[in-house]
């Protein structure tokens, strides 16, 4: 099981401390929405985390099938839509979020290894936690509880 800790630094807008099992490193919003701009935003967090599992995926599949894969990327943008739909006679507007994440394969592949490996890239660990069942429990720790600040 992964565990995060992100942490508020004191002193700063939005800037927070995020601790994994073996590093650290900071996130902040954009000077533009009212932050530092020293760290990585949340959706940029998000994009990273699956663009992340993504080119490892790829590249493990392709390793065990010995194909010739000399690199892999993945380019990703979030944006949010409304759509509009019309049912009976009414119109519906509803939100979409979208992730478009766009994989470059480098090396000397066929059609159908690449065509392989881009039906692969939907596989990816991170990918089917975002696309399936999620669930989200939001606990209130114990006031006074020090343990959660890194």
């Amino acid at each position: 099981m992964a565990t995060v800790t992100v942490t508020h630094v004191p002193g700063t807008t939005y800037q927070t401390r995020i601790d994994t099992a073996d590093l650290a490193f900071f996130g902040d919003e954009p000077e533009s929405s009212g932050g530092d701009g020293l760290g990585p935003g949340p959706y940029d967090l998000l994009l990273a985390a699956l663009g992340h599992c993504t080119v490892l995926t790829i590249l493990l599949y392709a390793r065990r099938k010995g194909w010739p894969v000399e690199g892999v990327s993945a380019r990703a943008s979030h944006e949010r839509l409304v759509i509009e739909e019309e049912t009976d006679g009414e119109i519906v507007r509803r939100k979409v979020e979208r992730i478009m994440q766009e994989i470059t394969l480098q090396g000397d592949l066929d059609e159908a290894q690449r065509t392989r490996l881009m039906e692969i890239a939907g596989k990816c660990p991170v990918h089917r936690t975002i696309t399936g069942e999620l669930e989200i429990i939001d606990i209130a720790a114990p006031v006074g509880d020090s343990s959660a600040v890194g």
